[in-house]
């Protein structure tokens, strides 16, 4: 395995396989990146109310979302890059609503796990500087997601 993976599930609503899953495709998608053996992350299953309130709180926007990523590796103003120490490249928390999940894999009419696997693929290539702020870059990032849940065996049923 590529990545340190991190999960905290305060919803304690998920599998075993399921989370086997998401690492599965984490490190399948760390692999295509080119990301550094050992590289951490961290990966947070909450409910609808805690993601509200995270949007909220760090994005100024009042409703649930279904992921929300913190990127570690960007600079903030004032902020000082540390370089040369030996130390694993820590990408950041990808925080996962699994109700909005249920609720969006029955909407798109596929499986909750490929739902899983997808938003956790989005957060993962949100850490790695990927946006969709931008219509070319949202192609790119979608584009990159579609090829790797392609690749790796979940597409959409």
């Amino acid at each position: 395995m590529t990545l340190s993976i991190d999960f905290i599930d305060e919803t304690e609503r998920l599998s075993e396989e399921e989370i086997e899953q998401i690492e599965e495709i984490l490190n399948f998608a760390a692999k295509k990146e080119e990301i550094e053996e050992s590289s951490e992350v961290s990966v947070t299953f909450v409910s609808n109310d805690r993601i509200r309130e995270i949007n909220r709180e760090y994005r100024h926007k009042d409703q649930p979302t279904d992921v929300i990523s913190f990127a570690l590796e960007e600079l903030g103003e004032d902020e000082i890059e540390i370089v040369g120490a030996d130390m694993p490249r820590v990408l950041g928390d990808i925080i996962i609503s699994v109700e909005r999940a249920k609720e969006q894999a029955e909407e798109y009419d596929h499986s909750f796990s490929r739902e899983l696997g997808f938003l956790a693929l989005h957060g993962f290539l949100h850490l790695l500087g990927y946006d969709h702020m931008e219509e070319q870059d949202e192609k790119e990032m979608f584009q990159r997601q579609k090829d790797i849940l392609d690749e790796y065996g979940l597409k959409r049923e």
